[in-house]
C-alpha cells in the first residue's frame, strides 16, 4: 500500500501530467506545441544530467552524443531494415547505456578538470565519426524515418506525438526520483561530499558513478529515438558539442541538484533562445548566431548569484515538503554477532606511513579488544587520524600491517574493510548537509540492503527500504536526536552534527567502533550522555577505539590508553598509569615532571 508521504509527493506530478493532458486541446499555434516538444526531449537528457552533474557530481559535455546514438540506431533499423519504431526503443536505449558502460569505466575515474575535458574528448570524437560513417549518410543523415505509430495511427502532427514525448518525461521523472530516494540513490548523492564516508560504510564509489552516467545516457538516448521520429531525419547537426552545452546549461539553470530543475532549466533556454533568434539579429542588425555568447553570460551569472539554480527560488513559493514517513515494517535487519569481550579484534603492528620524508606514525602498534574502550591520545599533529586512516583503508600503510580477528586488512579498500563491521566517525564532520537527518544516518545501513538499482527504479524495494529508515530511526533515537529526524543536516550545531556521525556508524551494526573526537563541540550533559551511549555499547560487546582531547571525557571513560607523539608511540596502559607516565606528561606540557 502506498504511504501518504509518497502519495502527497505524487500530486504534483499527477497535476503537471492534468495540465500536459489539456495544453493540446487550448487554441494556441502549432508553434507553441513544437516548442513544448522540444522542451521535453531536452528534458530528457538535463534529468539525467541533474542526477550526473548535480546529484553525483560528474560534469558532462557528451550527453548529446548519446542522443545520436539513439536516434541513429532507430533511423538505421527503421529505414533500412524495416523495423518497427517500438522494436528499436529497447535497442536505443540499450546502446546509449552500451556506449556509456566503457567510456563510463574510463572517464569516471578521472578527477578534476580532466573529466569534463574527457566528455569533450569523446563527445567531438562521436560527432565526426556520425558525419563520417558511410551507412549513417554522412553529413547529410537519414531521411525518411518512418513515425511512431499505435494501431494504424501515425503521430505526424506536433499535438499528437506531444503526449509521447512527455509521457516519457513523466515516467523518466519518476524513475529518477525512485532511485534517488532509495538506498542505491544515498551512495549517489552521497559522492557531493567526496565519497570518503559513503566509501566507508561500503558504498561502491566507482559503481555509484557508473550508474548514474549509464542513466543519464539511457536518458539521452531516448529522447534521440523520439527526436528521430519526431523530425522523420537525422544527421549529426543536433548531437555536436554545442548542444552538450546547451543540455549541461539546462540543467545548471534549472537547479542541478533538482530533477523537477531540468525541466524547469530546458523551458527557460529553450524559450530564451527562441527569443533571442527572433529579436537579436533586428537589434544587432546581423544574422550572427549570438545565443551562445548570451547563454555564456548566463551561466556565469547563475554560478556567482544562485549556483544551485533557479529552481530552489521557485520551491519558496511552493508547499513545503511533508516530514518523510517510514512505512510500518515487521522486517528486522540481522544484527553481527559480537566477538567474545576481551578476546583481540583490530590488531596494528609496527604500522608506519611517511608522506615523503614526513613520517606521520613511526612503528605504531596496539590492540583493540572487544568489549573494551581504547583511548588513543596525543598531541596535535601526533598522528591519530592517520592511524584511524590506516585503520580503514583511506590510507595506505607505508609499511606494517593491520588485523581483524587475526585476518589481515592490509591493502583493502575502506568499502571491503567496512563489511567486517568496522565503522567510524571523521575528525573533521562528513556528512551530508542536503540530506536530512533520518537519510544521513540510513547512509550507515548501507551494507545492510542488498535492493540494487532495477528494484530502485521501479520502487520495488520499498520492504527493504522502510527496515533501513526504521533502523536510522532508532539509532538517531538512541543518540537523543529523535526531534531532528527530518531536519536537513546542515542546519545542526556542530555537536549535533558529531552525534549524527555516531548514529550513523551504529546503523551499520559494528563491532568494532572508531570515533574521532566524538565530544568536540558537546556540551557538558551531552558529554555525559555520550559517556553513557558508549558505555552501553562496551557492554553489549562493541569495541571502540577513541581519539579525543578531552582528558577528563577520556580519563573516566577508557579502559587502555595509547599516546602518540610525532607519530611515535610513547605509553600505554591503564589511564592511571599513563597519566604519571613521564614522556606523557613531557608531551602534553612540555617538560617532564
Amino acid at each position: 500500500m502506498m504511504n501518504s508521504t509518497r502519495l502527497r509527493n505524487l500530486m504534483p506530478l499527477a497535476a503537471f501530467a492534468v495540465v500536459l493532458a489539456i495544453l493540446p486541446q487550448l487554441p494556441i499555434p502549432t508553434f507553441w506545441i513544437t516548442l513544448m516538444n522540444n522542451i521535453g526531449l531536452a528534458s530528457l537528457v538535463a534529468i539525467g544530467l541533474v542526477l550526473l552533474t548535480g546529484v553525483g557530481g560528474l560534469t558532462s559535455f557528451g550527453q548529446a552524443t548519446f542522443c545520436g546514438f539513439g536516434a541513429y540506431l532507430t533511423a538505421v533499423l527503421t529505414t533500412n531494415y524495416g523495423f518497427s519504431p517500438w522494436l528499436t526503443l529497447p535497442l536505443s536505449i540499450l546502446i546509449g547505456a552500451g556506449v556509456a558502460l566503457p567510456l563510463g569505466l574510463i572517464t569516471v575515474r578521472l578527477s578534476g578538470h580532466f573529466l569534463p575535458l574527457g566528455t569533450i574528448a569523446w563527445g567531438l570524437a562521436f560527432y565526426y565519426l556520425f558525419g563520417k560513417i558511410e551507412f549513417l549518410g554522412r553529413y547529410d543523415g537519414i531521411t525518411a524515418v518512418p513515425p511512431l505509430e499505435i494501431a494504424g495511427y501515425q503521430f505526424f502532427s506536433s499535438s499528437s506525438i506531444f503526449y509521447v514525448i512527455w509521457a516519457f518525461v513523466i515516467l523518466t521523472v519518476i524513475s529518477a526520483q525512485n532511485l534517488l530516494s532509495s538506498r542505491v540513490g544515498r551512495g549517489i548523492r552521497a559522492l557531493r561530499g567526496g565519497g570518503q564516508a559513503a566509501e566507508s560504510f561500503g558504498v561502491n564509489i566507482v559503481r555509484a558513478k557508473l550508474i548514474v552516467f549509464v542513466f543519464a545516457a539511457a536518458a539521452a538516448a531516448l529522447s534521440g529515438w523520439l527526436y528521430a521520429h519526431m523530425q522523420r531525419s537525422v544527421n549529426p547537426t543536433p548531437f555536436g558539442l554545442n548542444m552538450g552545452i546547451e543540455y549541461l546549461l539546462m540543467a545548471v539553470v534549472g537547479g542541478s541538484g533538482h530533477v523537477w530543475g531540468a525541466i524547469f532549466g530546458s523551458a527557460i533556454v529553450l524559450i530564451l533562445k527562441e527569443i533571442l533568434q527572433r529579436v537579436m539579429p533586428s537589434l544587432i542588425g546581423s544574422g550572427a548566431n549570438v545565443e551562445m555568447i548570451v547563454f555564456g553570460i548566463l551561466l556565469v551569472a547563475i554560478l556567482q548569484m544562485a549556483r544551485n539554480g533557479i529552481w530552489p527560488f521557485v520551491l519558496r513559493f511552493l508547499p513545503a515538503k511533508p516530514p518523510q514517513e517510514i512505512p510500518p515494517t515487521d522486517g528486522k535487519l540481522p544484527k553481527r554477532t559480537l566477538a567474545s569481550p576481551g578476546s583481540p579484534l583490530i590488531k596494528v603492528e609496527k604500522a608506519r606511513k611517511a608522506f615523503g620524508g614526513l613520517v606521520a606514525v613511526n612503528d605504531v602498534s596496539f590492540e583493540v579488544p572487544a568489549g573494551r574502550i581504547v583511548g588513543l591520545i596525543g598531541p596535535n599533529g601526533a598522528g591519530k587520524s592517520t592511524t584511524f586512516n590506516l585503520i580503514t583503508g583511506i590510507a595506505s600503510l607505508t609499511s606494517g600491517s593491520v588485523y581483524y580477528q587475526g585476518e589481515p586488512l592490509t591493502g583493502d579498500s575502506p568499502r571491503q574493510i567496512a563489511r567486517h563491521g568496522i565503522a567510524r566517525t571523521f575528525q573533521h564532520a562528513k556528512i551530508l548537509p542536503e540530506m536530512t537527518v533520518l537519510e544521513n544516518v540510513a547512509l550507515g545501513a548501507h551494507l545492510r540492503g542488498s535492493a540494487g538499482v532495477f528494484k530502485s527504479l521501479l520502487h520495488a524495494e520499498r520492504a527493504e527500504e522502510a527496515t533501513l529508515l526504521t533502523e536510522a530511526a532508532r539509532q538517531i533515537e538512541r543518540v537523543g536526536l529523535g526531534g531532528y529526524r527530518d531536519r536537513l543536516a546542515g542546519d545542526l550545531a556542530l555537536g549535533q552534527i558529531r552525534i549524527v556521525e555516531i548514529a550513523r556508524a551504529l546503523a551499520a551494526d559494528p563491532a568494532v567502533l572508531l570515533l574521532d573526537e566524538p565530544a568536540a563541540g558537546l556540551r557538558h550533559g551531552e558529554k555525559q550522555e555520550l559517556s553513557n551511549l558508549l558505555k552501553k555499547l562496551r557492554e553489549e560487546g562493541v569495541a571502540i577505539l577513541l581519539v579525543e582531547h578531552d582528558m577528563g571525557f577520556v580519563m573516566g571513560l577508557v579502559d587502555h590508553l595509547v599516546v602518540l607523539d610525532f607519530g611515535t608511540l610513547i605509553a600505554e596502559g591503564k589511564p592511571a598509569d599513563v597519566r604519571q607516565h613521564p614522556a606523557v606528561v613531557a608531551a602534553y606540557l612540555g617538560t617532564a615532571a
